[in-house]
């Protein structure tokens, strides 16, 4: 059994949402089990804000009783939106106050990192086909949030996407109410000369809205493929680590300053 340096090294809590759909906590297990995989020298821990257990002040807790000094909070979220912002950091200064000697950090969120749109692509191609298609349109799904900027990211890689590839178009959609919603977007694409439809994955498990999404684009276009969350790929796990050495060496900065 590994032996960890409890007081040297931060423990790495990552914190997905939670879901009533259970592929959802397996996938998210199976996600940090890679991590593990690739950090066994770390003391890695799953939670959930929401929904799943174990729940992150849970976690927390017996972080603090295991005799850890530090640890780092990674939140498994792709948008900086309420959870990451409110939710995360709330229960985070409630087990700071509850445990003093246990110095807490929040990494950022996951999304924006370039590898996790190279998962996501190369997810699409497995549902969708080679990604050269100039007949494809592509609708890239995510769940929406009511802070623009989060949106924006989506559409901004979106957009990026459409000059890369030779498709009709490629448009970001949201399963939450926000505009434009999948149906919205295909419509779109249609309008635009779209031959096929391929719906792009911006999630990290399976879920209530990635199977709102699937429903809403076959509702649309019957014929449209769909792909894959993100999921437990090393890529997306490669990223959960970066995050959680990065939120170290800014807490390590601090301290020494």
């Amino acid at each position: 059994m590994t032996r960890y340096l409890r007081s040297a090294t931060p423990a790495l809590v990552a914190v997905a949402h939670g879901s009533r759909d259970p592929r959802s906590a397996a996938t998210i297990s199976a996600l940090v089990d890679e991590v593990r995989r690739q950090r066994p020298d770390l003391d890695v821990r799953l939670s959930f804000l929401d929904l799943s257990t174990p729940r992150l002040s849970d976690v927390l807790s017996a972080v603090a009783a295991d005799g850890h000094r530090d640890a780092v909070v990674v939140p498994l979220l792709l948008g900086n939106a309420f959870h990451a912002r409110v939710d995360v950091p709330g229960v985070v200064a409630r087990a700071a106050r509850r445990y003093p000697r246990l110095r807490l950090s929040v990494a950022q969120v996951l999304g924006g990192d370039p590898r996790l749109a190279g998962v996501a692509l190369r997810r699409l191609s497995r549902t969708a086909g080679p990604l050269d298609d100039p007949e494809l349109g592509v609708v890239l799904a995510a769940t929406g949030s009511s802070r623009a900027s989060a949106n924006n990211a989506v559409h901004q890689l979106a957009s990026s996407w459409a000059v890369d590839y030779p498709w009709r178009g490629c448009l970001a959609a949201f399963a939450t109410d926000v505009s434009p919603s999948v149906p919205e977007a295909i419509t779109r694409l249609r309008a635009a000369g779209a031959v096929r439809i391929a719906v792009a994955s911006w999630f990290l498990a399976p879920g209530l809205l990635p199977a709102r999404v699937t429903a809403a684009a076959l509702a649309t276009e019957k014929n449209a493929t769909i792909a894959a969350p993100l999921g437990p790929d090393p890529s997306v796990a490669a990223v959960v680590v970066d995050r959680y050495l990065a939120a170290t060496h800014a807490t390590a900065e601090r301290a020494a300053g």
